[in-house]
């Protein structure tokens, strides 16, 4: 046998590794086929292949492995049980580029499905290899290493500690301050990962310098990075007032507010979200929003959009309103009724209903004057029907009864709360028979008013336990008029009357 036919033989077997692996790379590119190579034991066929001699191999290896981890956790936990995860980093630093952009697709796949499989990564010593890729010249091998990173940092915050601890945050940052795109997205996407979970975790992230470029990122045209820095810059400033004001200190007023007029929904939505984690805090960061334009900003994206885009938006307004009664005032001058009112009656998911139920109570809850100008805007009938309303979530009930006891323990406008004595539940009915007892003893026009428009029938007709506030408050204004009147409107006295007439003699 000629030295020749003797290599022909090793030519076709490394021909059928080659094309054994792509085969299998292709076919767990397809659902149908993912049930078929697992039964025929997949995994364990691929494990060898990894150690090939030839990197092609070892790189359609490493990609058919990631296919199959990313259809799903019981895949990813045999790639994991077979002990593929040494083999795939063991000699990483030295490999091609193409196979450590692979190798770090694999190392996400697997990450992404759970807290635990995240850890088995962690343990096998890959986070040390992905921070290599990490400082790689190549721009797609950040990339893949970037998203693995951020995969398992999502998860809790002891991952995302250890993320941390491998040093990854100092070169996320600089990656976000690379010219490619798509590197910037990701590595944006993992540091907002990494902050979400503590104070701690975002100290960090500050720490290494991230909030000066994300914020200078808010202007770029990409959408998907605008969504990327608003969520990273959300996920800082919700931890705590230091944080929240390191992030106003990077100037991202008013330009910020541009984001909420973006075409993108999510850029909406995040710009939003940034906005409300920033005002939550304290009344002197939400006074900064209200002086740079912010909440007429909040009320035009609450108008021009629907659904869950709205919600932080909603929150934003409870928020500053909350703090102060300037800055309730500040929401009812920019005319931030409204929307919420077309909130209540437009939107179909509870959630969201909540939350604008939640936002009118806080900008009714200060003074008269502010629960006057909730009520006049139709508010309380709406409120108290979707309070009533069977189909309204336990949630949106409790949300929808505080908001109408917090603008009805202030408002002394009774035409608005006229309306609701014909309605109202016995447990609501006790704050407006509260208001209407404060008023009506000073006030002889609103007396003679609560007669004729049937309200001080309706008030007799109430059944109080005997002691009760109720009772009280319904005892107060009976006082306001004379007996007689109080008798007239009393349930039977018609009967009375009747009886009276049948039983006079007429004087002849």
């Amino acid at each position: 046998m000629s030295q020749r036919q003797v290599l022909q033989v090793f030519e076709q077997y490394q021909r059928a590794r080659a094309q054994f692996a792509q085969a299998v790379a292709d076919l767990a590119a397809r659902p149908q086929s993912i049930d078929t190579l697992q039964s025929a034991g997949v995994v364990c066929l691929l494990r060898p292949l990894l150690l090939d001699v030839v990197p092609s191999i070892r790189q359609t290896t490493a990609l058919a492995l990631g296919r199959l981890a990313d259809y799903d956790v019981d895949l990813a936990e045999a790639v994991v049980k077979a002990g593929i995860l040494p083999q795939l980093i063991c000699a990483l630093p030295e490999e091609n580029r193409y196979y450590k952009r692979t190798a770090a697709f694999v190392l996400r796949a697997i990450a992404k499905h759970s807290p635990q499989l995240a850890q088995a990564i962690v343990q096998c010593g890959a986070l040390e290899m992905l921070v290599i890729c990490l400082e790689d010249f190549d721009p797609g091998v950040k990339e893949g290493a970037s998203w693995a990173f951020g995969y398992i940092a999502r998860h809790n915050p002891e991952l995302s500690q250890a993320v941390v601890d491998a040093g990854a945050v100092p070169l996320l940052v600089l990656c976000i301050q690379e010219p490619e795109i798509a590197l910037k997205r990701i590595a944006a996407s993992t540091l907002s990962d990494i902050s979400k979970h503590s104070p701690e975790l975002a100290q960090t992230v500050v720490d290494a310098g991230a909030i000066a470029h994300l914020a200078q990122m808010i202007p770029n045209p990409d959408a998907k990075l605008k969504r990327q820095v608003l969520s990273a810059l959300s996920q800082i400033a919700k931890h705590s007032v230091d944080l929240a004001e390191l992030v106003v200190e990077a100037e991202i007023f008013p330009v910020v507010l541009t984001c909420l007029k973006d075409s993108d929904e999510y850029v909406k939505k995040n710009g939003a979200t940034l906005i409300r984690e920033i005002a939550k805090h304290t009344p002197e960061l939400s006074q900064l929003i209200v002086n740079s334009g912010g909440v007429a900003a909040v009320i035009d994206c609450i108008g021009s959009c629907r659904g869950t885009v709205r919600l932080p938006g909603i929150m934003t307004l409870g928020y500053v309103a909350a703090h102060s009664e300037n800055l309730s005032m500040a929401v009812i001058v920019s005319k931030g009724i409204p929307p919420l009112c077309v909130c209540l009656i437009e939107e179909h998911e509870d959630h969201i209903k909540a939350a604008a139920a939640w936002a009118l109570g806080q900008i009714g809850r200060h003074t008269a004057e502010h629960a006057r100008h909730v009520a006049v805007a139709n508010v309380l009938p709406t409120l108290l029907d979707i309070y009533v309303d069977t189909r309204s979530s336990e949630d949106l009930k409790m949300k929808t009864k505080k908001a109408l006891k917090n603008i009805l323990q202030k408002c002394t406008y009774l035409p608005a709360l006229e309306p609701l004595l014909h309605e109202a539940p016995p447990n609501i009915m006790k704050h407006i028979i509260g208001q209407f007892s404060k008023v009506l003893p000073h006030d002889s026009k609103a007396r003679r008013l609560f007669v004729t428009t049937g309200g001080l029938k309706k008030v007799q007709e109430i059944k109080a336990e005997p002691g009760s506030l109720l009772q009280e408050y319904i005892n107060t204004i009976n006082n306001c008029y004379p007996e007689e009147i109080v008798r007239y409107y009393s349930p039977g006295y018609s009967e009375i009357l009747l009886e009276r007439v049948e039983k006079y003699q007429p004087v002849l």
